[in-house]
């Protein structure tokens, strides 16, 4: 594989990782909310839930999940329930009053960061699309003519731009000035990421592909 055909690969993995979506958002108001070690820890999951995709795909078995309805169908339903899951637990968190949300931003204990870790590998892995997603990376990259051992290139690049990319939303948005900003927009920001969670979540239950 030519560099100029690897950077095409890198260049799209990277425009659509880094676009607008349900788990950048969650990232970012995570980072905003809580701190940087709670966003890093939803990141890590993220990234988790991507590399498990992407191992499906290099190994073919994403095919075979694709050539079975019923296990997509499956898999829809419970993403997209637990993303409307989400969106109902931050529109609940918008309502509140701030005084009700006022904590103190700390690293968290260890128990927090693992759901947090869990959150995120739970929001990908549970994502069809990501299947999807990756058989395209795979077969963009590998071409009629790629070879196996062009894999590792094209998985270990992409996963490390997906590092890059939820870890530096995670660290840009930790901030004290977002923090601050998250503080003075709160409401506006959470009933923003439930509209993201309810909308992605209802795309998922009811889409056809």
């Amino acid at each position: 594989m030519n560099a100029s055909h690897l950077a095409m690969v890198y260049g799209t993995y990277l425009i659509a990782t880094a676009s607008p979506g349900p788990s950048t958002m969650a990232i970012m108001a995570t980072a905003m909310r809580d701190g940087r070690g709670p966003a890093l820890a939803l990141a890590a999951g993220v990234v988790t839930g991507s590399l498990f995709w992407a191992l499906l795909a290099a190994t073919g078995i994403a095919a075979v999940l694709n050539a079975y309805a019923q296990a997509l169908a499956l898999l829809k339903i419970a993403g997209g329930l637990y993303l409307l899951y989400l969106a109902a637990r931050t529109g609940r968190s918008a309502l509140r009053p701030a005084a009700a949300c006022a904590a103190p931003r700390a690293a968290g204990s260890t128990g927090r960061l693992g759901a947090r870790y869990r959150q995120g590998v739970f929001m990908h892995v549970g994502n069809p699309k990501a299947i999807m997603a990756w058989t395209a990376i795979i077969s963009l990259g590998m071409g009629p003519d790629g070879a196996a051992h062009e894999l590792p290139a094209i998985v270990g690049g992409c996963v490390a731009l997906g590092v890059g990319v939820f870890g530096g939303y995670a660290l840009l948005f930790s901030t004290a000035s977002m923090a601050a900003l998250y503080a003075r927009a709160r409401r506006a920001i959470e009933g923003a990421l439930a509209a993201v969670f309810a909308a992605a979540g209802l795309k998922l239950l009811f889409s056809r592909g």
